[in-house]
């Protein structure tokens, strides 16, 4: 009998798309602002009109071909994902710049940080002036691998070398550039005024407003209260595991009446992954399709990180524990923990991941979360 529900948030509650266009125009950023590899052929500016935010869209993720792919892999994290394209991009620039300047391919085996992204910008603007962001061209490259999950982007380093000729294991994720990736996109997530509160410090690049007060519920708030609402006068207890960040999550579900209903003890969030990720280096990487932020919400907020890390899976009673999401990810997630789940066609592939869900035998599939109901009944 289902005790406790745990909801992903994107894709399940609001929807992705913001974060989506988020994830691109970090990438359009970091590839031509003069702050970072500031490559010919485009003009970056961080206060970009809505025309240009779905064309960086369009293109960065070539129709949202390259997004499904990755999500397809069991990367639910948009970091990652802004991670991979970018790096792939700077394999290709450090391919086209090697027979000239050979000591480019160098610097994919250090750290990379400010100082040897303006080396690359120098290098480029010098000797590569025509160099041709090739977005698509992403696909090919990692269909020919089956990496998956974290070891997509692990994979970067296999294309360093067969692209460039150099051993390097630079790639991962937790080298420094993933780092900066993080942070250039909180900034353009959660603009000048809220930055500061998630990494610490002010956008490099003043003059981005943000998305985080213009969040798209997936379906009606009120519908979503009066869900929440009837599932806990039938006494479950409701909790959140996704991959927002604290401030993403409590700001727009607060906002929306939403966030009252779930437990505060099992709302976890990217934060306390990174958290835990820092207290517990030796089992990198947590975020999902690792079981880490659903076996916390589980658990609760005050259980110590190791302690959720150490706890035997998958679990006895395992019928008790319901998992709500719309990706591969949370599916695998649900597997490793020996849980029920339940599918949303309401993620960035809508009714067409309905197929994809049968196929990996789904306990449930929902055209959306209001679904539920029927299925506890």
């Amino acid at each position: 009998m289902i005790k406790t529900i745990l909801f992903d948030v994107d894709g399940v509650l609001l929807s992705e798309e913001r974060y989506f266009d988020a994830s691109a125009l970090t990438v359009w950023e970091l590839l031509f602002s003069p702050g970072y590899v500031g490559l010919q052929g485009d003009t970056f500016t961080p206060a970009p009109s809505e025309a240009i935010i779905r064309r960086v869209r369009e293109q960065v993720f070539a129709h949202d071909e390259v997004l499904n792919f990755i999500k397809s892999r069991g990367i639910n994290s948009n970091w990652d994902m802004v991670f991979l394209a970018f790096s792939y991009q700077l394999i290709r620039l450090v391919e086209v710049l090697k027979p000239q300047v050979p000591e480019a391919a160098s610097l994919l085996t250090v750290q990379l940080e400010r100082p040897q992204l303006a080396q690359l910008r120098e290098w480029a603007n010098a000797y590569a002036p025509d160099f041709q962001v090739d977005y698509a061209a992403f696909l090919p490259d990692f269909a020919k691998s089956s990496a998956q999950k974290a070891d997509m982007l692990l994979y970067l380093n296999e294309l360093a070398r067969e692209r460039c000729g150099v051993e390097t294991a630079m790639f991962s994720p937790n080298c420094v550039l993933w780092q900066l990736v993080q942070e250039t996109f909180q900034e353009w997530y959660l603009g000048d005024e809220q930055v500061a509160a998630s990494i610490g410090r002010e956008t490099m690049q003043p003059g981005k407003k943000g998305f985080l007060t213009d969040e798209i519920p997936i379906v009606p708030p009120e519908d979503m209260i009066g869900l929440f609402r009837t599932l806990k006068e039938r006494g479950y207890t409701l909790g959140i595991g996704t991959g927002r960040p604290s401030i993403e999550t409590h700001v727009p579900l607060r906002a929306m009446g939403l966030l009252q209903w779930f437990d505060p003890e099992r709302v976890v969030t990217a934060t306390h992954v990174l958290e835990a990720e820092a207290n517990c280096p030796d089992y990198v990487p947590l975020s999902k399709p690792h079981p880490f932020s659903y076996v916390k919400g589980l658990l609760g907020l005050t259980t110590p990180d190791r302690d959720v890390l150490q706890y035997p899976l998958p679990l006895t009673n395992g019928e008790e524990l319901l998992i709500v999401g719309d990706s591969l990810a949370d599916f695998l997630a649900a597997r490793s923990i020996g849980c029920r789940f339940a599918a949303t066609l309401t993620g960035l592939s809508g009714q067409e991941a309905r197929s994809k869900f049968e196929e990996v035998q789904a306990d449930y599939i929902l055209d959306d979360v209001r679904g539920l109901l029927d299925i506890l009944t």
